[in-house]
């Protein structure tokens, strides 16, 4: 084998954005980290809360909407599919009573 091939292998410090620090041995001295343990909901139990419906809204000020680009929301996707949803039942029906009448 090769001599002198490897990368130095150190004691690193790891920081997470939140502030926490922790020691290892790694061929990196210092790194940096957005989410560690001590922060991340999966471990802390601690959830966050991502405002989806803030930013549609602000695309929409932003760059407007036309008819064809019509960003929906949760709820006006929900309402809109009820709507269809009962369209179809009512289509459904119809279709029913005009096969019972022949």
């Amino acid at each position: 084998m090769k001599d002198k091939i490897h990368p130095k292998y150190v004691e690193g410090t790891i920081r997470c954005a939140c502030g926490f620090t922790y020691k290892t041995y790694s061929t990196r001295e210092k790194m940096r980290v957005d989410i560690c343990s001590q922060c991340h909901p999966f471990y802390t139990g601690k959830t966050k809360m991502i405002d989806s419906a803030g930013q549609v809204e602000r695309y929409r000020r932003r760059f407007g909407e036309t008819k064809a680009t019509k960003i929906l929301t949760a709820s006006e996707k929900e309402k809109l599919e009820a709507e269809k949803a009962a369209k179809k039942a009512e289509a459904k029906k119809a279709k029913r009573t005009r096969a019972a009448k022949k």
